[in-house]
């Protein structure tokens, strides 16, 4: 199938779309206000052709999906707190948005995106005065496919070559009150329904860092672990890891 009948299809169920999820990547907060009639949001990193494939794979499911962006570390303005401003004004223009319902709304996220999904689904429980806090759109549930998930445990650990703390602007040590607002673990319970799908062969992001949030969670929280998938595979939109998310949304979106 041609990439044009896939965009037009795209277009019309995301203009006729009432339900409310989203896959992966994301916008610079300049960028919000272009969207017009969309549904959810998703962070996503580093794969930007797999984002764009989940986004049509539940469009095409009649889910309309909003493959969002936002500053990147290393970017100007990225990193603490510009990451953490640019998804937050993302999801709260949902509630601007005609033909979407901001109540129904589930973010997925990967790898690094991973970590913004759980970070966005508990953005009530972020202190007051830090980026993100006071959200005007709360999240029905989150998905993070291979994602940095415990924060903290990833700067001790220097996990990727020290990407948690380029994005926090510092050691935990350093900055630990950043860290308190900025880690998902450290924010648990959400209060929402999360799911967690992770490959055993995930080497960027080991399997331990899912072990260790579900084992902290006081929520619904459900690891699905693939034998076989590496950091990749779980976001293959042909790759049973994404059926896996795909089987579950129904119930996260309610």
């Amino acid at each position: 199938m041609s990439s044009k009948p896939r965009e037009a299809k795209l277009e019309g169920l995301l203009q006729g779309s009432t339900v409310t999820a989203l896959p992966a990547r994301v916008l610079e907060r300049q960028q919000v206000t272009d969207l017009k009639s969309v549904t959810t949001l998703i962070p996503n990193l580093q794969i930007g052709a797999s984002s764009t494939q989940a986004a049509y794979d539940l469009a095409l499911r009649g889910i309309a999906a909003w493959n969002i962006e936002y500053r990147r570390v290393g970017q100007e303005g990225g990193g603490w707190p510009g990451t953490f401003l640019d998804v937050s004004a993302a999801v709260d223009h949902l509630a601007a948005v005609d033909s979407v319902d901001p109540s129904r709304a589930v973010v997925i996220g990967h790898s690094a995106g991973g970590h913004l999904a759980l970070w966005l689904a508990a953005r009530s429980r972020v202190p007051a005065g830090m980026p993100g806090a006071d959200p005007v759109v709360r999240l029905r549930g989150a998905v993070a496919q291979g994602a940095v998930s415990c924060l903290t445990s990833a700067a001790e650990k220097n996990l990727g070559d020290g990407a948690a703390l380029k994005l926090v602007g510092g050691t935990p040590a350093e900055v630990d009150e950043r860290y308190a607002a900025a880690d998902p673990k450290r924010l648990l319970p959400l209060g929402v329904p999360q799911l967690l799908v992770h490959g055993a062969r995930d080497e960027p992001v080991p399997l331990w860092v899912a072990h260790e949030y579900a084992a902290a969670a006081g929520d619904e929280v459900e690891l699905v672990e693939f034998p076989d998938a590496d950091h990749h595979d779980v976001v293959d939109p042909t790759h049973a890891a994404w059926q896996a998310v795909v089987e579950r949304l129904p119930r996260l979106l309610g």
